[in-house]
């Protein structure tokens, strides 16, 4: 049964009934400006402060020193920027990561070392250039593939000895076709797939015994016609009914059309 907001009790985030009679907004109660189970700052459910907030965005920086972490980290997605700095400090992942998708990226250099990845991977996100690069070392594959997905693909280079697959295959799949023969002899068999599906068709002999029949097949797929022969004997039955079909289709003869068979009766 999935659970919708109505369904979440209106509490605040101790966990007892909402302040409402000793709120500073009680008087908003009246009109609607403020609705518990809806839009309420006191209330631990994040959706319904976010509310709050958006109702009232002019208010946000009241609560960035709010004792639940949530009201700070909602309260930082309204709040003016320069209210947000100290922030970074906040003792709450979740109120670093929010503040750091909103300061600009000169504040963020120190957060590229907190120590969750979460709050990492929100500044690999946002960094450029040299700043993005210091990165590649994080201990995080996941930090480690943002860097290789949003670094110019002339830097790409930095990251091919990463330990990481997902991060290597992430770089067969941006690399330039010329420099992707550096991969060919990668130990995943998923990244040489990658390189398979790109690599100039001119260089994928390299890849023709290839341990993958996968990545084989690949091979087959799209090397030159001259260079199928020595996947005509390959062990996987899909890959030499491939290269014979392809061999076949080079071999039929071409019939002249209709307009060249009037032209040489």
């Amino acid at each position: 049964m999935t659970t919708t907001e109505s369904d979440i009790d209106a509490l605040d985030f101790r966990g007892q009934a909402l302040p409402c009679a000793a709120c500073r907004h009680r008087d908003w109660l009246a009109d609607g400006a403020c609705r518990p189970g809806q839009a309420c700052v006191h209330d631990r459910y994040a959706r319904r402060i976010d509310r709050f907030f958006s109702w009232h965005p002019e208010l946000a920086a009241d609560y960035l020193e709010h004792p639940y972490f949530e009201a700070r980290a909602v309260a930082a997605k309204y709040a003016p920027v320069f209210r947000l700095l100290p922030l970074l400090d906040d003792p709450d992942e979740t109120v670093r990561w929010s503040a750091a998708a909103r300061l600009p990226q000169r504040h963020l250099l120190r957060l590229r070392d907190d120590p969750h990845r979460e709050v990492r991977i929100r500044v690999a996100h946002r960094l450029q250039g040299s700043d993005l690069e210091a990165m590649r070392h994080d201990t995080d594959y996941y930090v480690r593939l943002v860097v290789a997905r949003r670094l110019p693909e002339h830097r790409l280079g930095l990251l091919l000895n990463d330990p990481e697959p997902q991060v290597r295959r992430e770089l067969a799949r941006r690399l330039d076709p010329s420099r992707l023969i550096c991969l060919a002899a990668d130990e995943d068999a998923e990244v040489r797939l990658e390189v398979a599906r790109r690599l100039p068709p001119h260089l994928l002999v390299w890849l023709s015994g290839d341990a993958d029949w996968r990545v084989r097949y690949a091979v087959t797929e799209r090397i030159a016609p001259k260079q199928l022969a020595a996947l005509l004997a390959d062990p996987d039955p899909l890959v030499h009914a491939l290269a014979n079909e392809r061999l076949a289709e080079c071999r039929e003869p071409s019939f002249p059309t209709d307009r060249q068979g009037e032209q040489h009766g």
